[in-house]
């Protein structure tokens, strides 16, 4: 009793021992002390050391074996007496492309031009085969559709011209004298040194057994200058490999503008590319990566690769199926697109030109009236051509149709009537007209269909 209260006297608050059967609860189970201990946290990170007895016998182990290695490494070097040495042979030294040379800070500075480009843009799929088959199942295509397509093919068609036809060209207008129609900014083939051509000749041979890792400096060099086109040549591109095609074109479209881009594509990539697909009947993955890669200069894609191979008039259907899925798989400027497919409506008729035009249709750009009047132009042409078609332009006619049928006026339509009379296809031509009549026209609002005379 003294003590509370000497606690009530000085201020201090008094404990209440509260009710019985709070106080008889609490007695059954044992309170925590009011010590708290403070234990360090260990962080996930390498900065801790093993302390006490454990890292005091961990150094012991670890120096014994050190000094194990090292008189293994003395008993090799200076042999006992009476022990025969053996014979030091010469290993021969081992290159490998992909280890990094002395010059590495200059190769990370160089490659920063290639970084312009971003490969994570266009993903380029893993297995090309499967998915050039899948898409050559889509075609749905027949054997007598393929016998049908060659009676298109330009049969006085000229080969495809490589960068070597057209120096070898050059250098005989330069000995004839005759430079009436060559252009003098371009007519340097004669004035390299020996140095320059030799150095170009070392590139050709490392290029043509590349197959990873840095590549020549000299060969980065080579897009900024004023001759590229002929120390390209003397690389000699048709003998680069797969791996090498790649790795310039990625070097190419990231340093050159689209005129030269155009260029190197027709002259280098596009000759590559139809040689391995007629040789190998498919085409190598580098060279799938290869094209696209270079769909990120879509105008000179299409200058230099897509266009020449339509005018050639002997693109093969591997070929254009092949070309065809690249296109599908990437997304391209709706400008381009369009005004691709303006030339290609324009061409002379063949089976590729029909495969282009599906995979165009079938990405659905809202394209301008004049381009739509080309397409209806395009197959308005083939009602007085009397040759049987094949069934890719039934099935181009099909998704043109589809896509496009509220974009034609009554007289396209009722051309279109027409000449399915003379071109049918007993299950394509029914589904055309379905969507001729049942559709409403250009500048219609209404949502009746237009009448169109059968």
């Amino acid at each position: 009793m003294g003590k509370i209260k000497r606690l009530q006297n000085a201020g201090g608050k008094v404990p209440r021992p509260g009710p019985l059967a709070e106080q008889i609860e609490k007695s059954e189970y044992a309170q925590p002390s009011a010590r708290k201990k403070v234990r360090s946290q260990r962080s996930d990170g390498d900065d801790e050391f093993v302390e006490g007895q454990m890292g005091r016998s961990i150094l012991k182990q670890s120096q014994a074996q050190l000094q194990e290695v090292l008189f293994e490494d003395m008993e090799k070097d200076f042999p006992p007496l009476g022990q025969p040495v053996e014979k030091y042979e010469r290993q021969p030294q081992k290159v490998s492309l992909s280890r990094k040379s002395k010059d590495a800070i200059d190769d990370e500075e160089s490659s920063d031009d290639e970084k312009e480009v971003n490969e994570m843009d266009n993903p380029v799929p893993c297995n090309v085969d499967k998915v050039v088959n899948d898409f050559e199942k889509e075609l749905d295509l027949a054997e007598d559709d393929m016998k049908i397509l060659e009676h298109f093919m330009n049969k006085d068609a000229q080969p495809q011209r490589k960068l070597a036809d057209m120096f070898r060209d050059k250098i005989t207008e330069k000995q004839t004298d005759i430079q009436s129609q060559v252009n003098a900014s371009t007519v340097q083939t004669v004035n390299l040194s020996p140095e320059v051509q030799e150095m170009c000749s070392q590139i050709g041979n490392v290029l043509s057994k590349y197959r990873s890792g840095p590549l020549p400096k000299m060969f980065k060099v080579i897009p900024k200058m004023r001759n590229w086109e002929e120390l390209v040549y003397l690389t000699d591109p048709d003998k680069w490999s797969a791996a090498a095609v790649y790795q310039g074109v990625r070097i190419f479209v990231s340093n050159l503008k689209e005129p030269m881009a155009q260029r190197f594509f027709n002259l280098v990539l596009l000759p590559r590319i139809r040689d391995d697909i007629s040789y190998y009947k498919r085409l190598n993955f580098h060279l799938y990566q290869a094209m696209c890669k270079a769909l990120f200069k879509p105008g000179a894609f299409f200058k230099g690769v897509l266009l020449p191979l339509c005018m050639s008039g002997t693109c093969t259907l591997r070929e254009a199926i092949i070309v065809g899925s690249v296109i599908a798989k990437n997304h391209i400027p709706i400008l381009h697109s369009a005004a691709t497919i303006l030339k290609i409506a324009e061409m002379d008729y063949s089976g590729a030109n029909s495969i282009f035009l599906r995979i165009f249709f079938d990405k659905k750009y809202a394209l301008p009236y004049r381009v739509v009047d080309a397409c209806v132009y395009h197959f308005m042409r083939f009602q007085h051509d009397r040759r049987e078609l094949p069934v890719l332009w039934h099935q181009a006619l099909l998704v043109f149709v589809q896509r496009y049928k509220e974009d034609m006026s009554p007289d396209q339509k009722q051309a279109i009537m027409d000449v399915i009379k003379f071109h049918t296809h007993f299950t394509i031509t029914a589904e055309v007209r379905r969507e001729l009549l049942n559709s409403k026209c250009r500048g219609q609002d209404d949502d009746m269909p237009m009448m169109v005379d059968e």
